[in-house]
């Protein structure tokens, strides 16, 4: 198994204006790191999006009925030959393979997230830790392009 090159952790409150933080935490850990190596400013983009839109989940979704102080955990691990993002929550865990994909022309209330997570990254799973948190794992591997 490779080992990591590089890593970094961040701990934020559960508040939706922390969004610009995160990005930016994230953002400049790409620019010291991952410019470096060749990434595409498309890769980059993508996994900012998708850091968006995960930790924008854990938020509304996973933390919609617990205090705004409840934290969430972000790592993002760069590897040799791929970038993984980590974030974890504290709400109850849930199957995202359960959430009917839209049929394409139609409009569904929620959902489009876990489809625009897919899309933008090379492996996306979702599943309870061994210490009652969840994990969202979104890993993009170096040499695809989408």
């Amino acid at each position: 198994m490779l080992s990591k090159m590089e890593q970094d952790h961040l701990t934020v409150k559960s508040e939706l204006k922390l969004l610009n933080l995160v990005q930016q935490w994230f953002e400049r850990f790409c620019s010291q790191h991952l410019s470096k190596l060749g990434w595409s400013e498309s890769q980059l983009y993508r996994l900012n999006l998708a850091l968006a839109e995960g930790f924008t989940n854990a938020v509304r979704h996973a933390h919609h009925a617990l205090p705004p102080e409840t934290a969430i955990e972000i790592e993002v691990s760069l590897w040799i030959d791929r970038l993984e993002i980590k974030i974890w929550d504290h709400g109850k865990p849930f199957n995202p393979d359960a959430i009917a994909e839209p049929e394409p022309g139609t409009l569904q209330v929620g959902g489009y997230g876990w489809f625009l997570l897919r899309r933008l990254a090379d492996r996306v799973v979702y599943e309870r830790s061994p210490d009652s948190r969840n994990c969202l794992l979104i890993v993009k591997y170096a040499l695809q392009e989408q």
